[in-house]
């Protein structure tokens, strides 16, 4: 059988980031082994999943590109077979009925507590041979007490545990519904799981589950367990969307292919390669280069890696990512698509974010824009005025409104005032842009076209005393 992986989130919230790296992990596994990648919803919590998170989750996997082969399933809709494998166990007796209510649990919880004990079931219902009902009474898994229960993790190496810390763990509570760790085995069995990737804070619940598999007759998958990301606290997105949603990240001008290379890092690695185009991924990725060390969430590295993917979009593309946070920031785009590909390339070396192309070129998407103060008293001095002048007429009287047009009117009033570049440039930045810091003067101009740079020229004369 080719591979077959899953990621099984909990509806109860956004994706969190680390569970978007887990589903990364079992998406690329899946596409590098030619396999299936299968969408679980583990919904059995009724009281805290809702519609509004699934749809958070699916539209998270969407933008970041990770799309399933089978599901979404629901567990809320498989009930019916979770008690049918749970009567399995009973008739092979490999399950028993406890009739132990919730208070009498509680106190041997504190009990053992109390007693320095590890808080698990004492087996009192064990061999009683209670008699039950299905969705009257609690089932319990007859855990074997002796020997241990081994695996080789594919990222930790071997791992075991001692059946006697095995706990008779419940798999139907006694209003008839199944337990997660019964839920996750009887899933991953029936749709023929063939791997398991998840963080290693499950690793606790791996010998229960091995120890389910086996008494239910079905073959154990393979197991791999992901070191855990720290330092997401760190982010300066973290009191939005539950602290560490993809969502967040979208919302804050990230690229999915960006977001997705830089988590792929965060505990797996190809030599010294940093950036990688999600073809890469598929073709590069395997377990056998996922580290068992904590990954460290570096928001200054994520920006860096942003970075490059924007680099890498071409006008076009870049146009089509950045338009939407245009017009989230209330501004009417003044151009068609070709313009602001145009406007949105000036500013592919400078932005880190999608939201920085807004931000870094606000004075293209308005005209509403005043001059700073201070770059104002220093570079639109009278002595400037009249090369201002020259050089607005000779604009003015281009026929053609290119860069390399643009250029010469510039070279022309340079040369006729025995003027530098920077001693024009400045003066004309500050009257287009309203500030110091701009893309190139030439390429600033071609975008804001004729008419608004006549304009805006004109303003800054008027303003010279």
């Amino acid at each position: 059988m080719s591979a077959r992986t899953r990621f099984p989130p909990s509806p109860t919230g956004y994706l969190h980031i680390g569970g978007a790296r887990t589903a990364l992990f079992n998406w690329l596994f899946a596409r590098h082994h030619g396999g299936k990648f299968v969408l679980r919803i583990e919904d059995t919590d009724k009281e805290r999943s809702t519609p509004e998170a699934t749809a958070a989750i699916l539209e998270s996997m969407t933008w970041l590109g990770l799309d399933w082969d089978e599901g979404p399933f629901f567990q809320s809709e498989r009930t019916q077979i979770y008690r049918e494998q749970a009567e399995k166990l009973l008739a092979s007796g490999r399950a028993y009925w406890c009739i132990c209510t919730p208070e009498v649990l509680e106190q041997k919880r504190k009990a053992a507590e109390a007693e320095k004990r590890k808080p698990m079931y004492d087996g009192t219902c064990r061999e009683a041979g209670h008699r039950g009902e299905m969705g009257k009474t609690a089932l319990r898994f007859r855990a074997p007490h002796e020997g241990e229960t081994v695996w080789d993790d594919l990222i930790r190496g071997p791992i075991s545990f001692q059946n006697s810390e095995l706990d008779d763990l419940i798999i139907i509570r006694s209003d008839g519904s199944p337990i997660y760790n019964f839920c996750v085995v009887v899933d991953d069995a029936l749709m023929q799981m063939t791997h398991v990737i998840r963080g290693e804070d499950h690793i606790p619940n791996t010998p229960k589950q091995i120890q389910l598999y086996l008494a239910l007759g079905h073959p154990v998958p393979k197991f791999a367990h992901a070191p855990l990301i720290l330092g997401l606290d760190r982010s300066r997105l973290s009191k939005r969307h539950g602290a560490t949603s993809v969502t967040a990240y979208r919302d804050a001008g990230f690229l999915p292919q960006a977001l997705v290379n830089y988590l792929i890092r965060l505990g797996w690695s190809h030599g010294d390669q940093e950036i990688f185009t999600r073809d890469e991924l598929v073709r590069l990725f395997d377990l056998d280069s996922v580290g068992q060390s904590a990954g460290v969430f570096n928001p200054e590295k994520l920006e860096w890696v942003n970075f490059e993917h924007i680099k890498l979009l071409n006008p076009a593309e870049l146009a089509a990512a950045v338009k939407p946070f245009i017009l989230a920031a209330g501004y009417t785009i003044p151009g068609d698509d070709a313009w602001l590909a145009a406007m949105v390339t000036t500013l592919q070396e400078r932005s880190k974010t999608l939201i920085e192309f807004v931000e870094f070129g606000r004075f293209y998407l308005t005209d509403d824009i005043s001059i700073d103060a201070a770059a104002a008293a220093k570079h639109l001095q009278p002595a400037v005025a009249e090369p201002l002048r020259s050089l607005r007429a000779g604009l003015a009287g281009l026929s053609g409104w290119t860069h390399a047009a643009i250029e010469a009117v510039f070279q022309d009033v340079m040369q006729r005032f025995s003027l530098g570049l920077g001693k024009i440039a400045q003066p004309v930045r500050v009257a287009l842009t309203g500030g110091t810091v701009s893309p190139g003067i030439y390429e600033v101009i071609a975008v804001l076209g004729r008419e608004r740079t006549l304009q805006r020229l004109d303003r800054a004369l008027a303003s010279i005393k």
